[in-house]
């Protein structure tokens, strides 16, 4: 079984917030209600993803939604921009390229009829 990566980030301030559970890259993980995306992969990870180009790890840039350099993929195949999402409880994300296993459940769409 491996080890989990040493995180990027260490959260100092705001802990009493609700728990929000989740799986990064296969493994079990909590951030706190209202945390974006990107600081819930970073609290339980040293990267946020490789980059396309050399696979190099990356962090993020801008963290405002401007560069571009965020985006990962949920188990599912749908692409998050990850300073600008906020993470949601059962969301499934992955640090690297996107191989949606077919017996997870596909979030629904907001608005969707029946969901």
């Amino acid at each position: 079984m491996s080890r989990a990566p040493s995180p990027q980030l260490q959260r100092l301030a705001e802990q009493g917030r609700a728990t929000v559970q989740f799986t990064l890259d296969g493994r079990a993980s909590t951030a706190l209600a209202g945390d974006t995306v990107l600081t819930a992969m970073l609290t339980n990870g040293a990267r946020l993803r490789h980059t396309e180009f050399s696979g190099a790890p990356r962090a993020g840039f801008c963290l405002m939604g401007a560069c571009q350099d965020c985006w990962v993929s949920t188990a599912t195949g749908e692409r998050l921009r990850a300073c600008g999402a906020f993470i949601e409880e059962g969301m499934h994300l992955l640090s690297g390229p996107a191989a949606a296993p077919q017996d997870l459940p596909s979030r629904p769409t907001p608005g969707e009829p029946g969901r």
